[in-house]
């Protein structure tokens, strides 16, 4: 897998919109690993922080370690 592949080609990807510090970072994710994040970003940092856009923009990068939301 490169870091432009989706760990899972079958599911939607989605764009997320993570907001740090006063910046705005944007990343493409399959829904599985953004609801994942979402949870994780909601729970230590403040609430409305981060959003899912439903269409995904062509050609920004992938979650960082994005494989990693989807283990148990």
């Amino acid at each position: 897998m490169t870091d432009t592949e989706s760990p899972r080609p079958f599911e939607p990807d989605v764009q997320l919109s993570v907001f740090l510090h006063g910046q705005r970072f944007d990343y493409a994710a399959c829904l599985s690993a953004a609801t994942v994040f979402i949870q994780e970003w909601q729970a230590r940092h403040h609430p409305g922080a981060v959003a899912i856009i439903a269409e995904c923009e062509p050609e920004i990068p992938r979650l960082p370690c994005e494989s990693l939301y989807l283990g148990p």
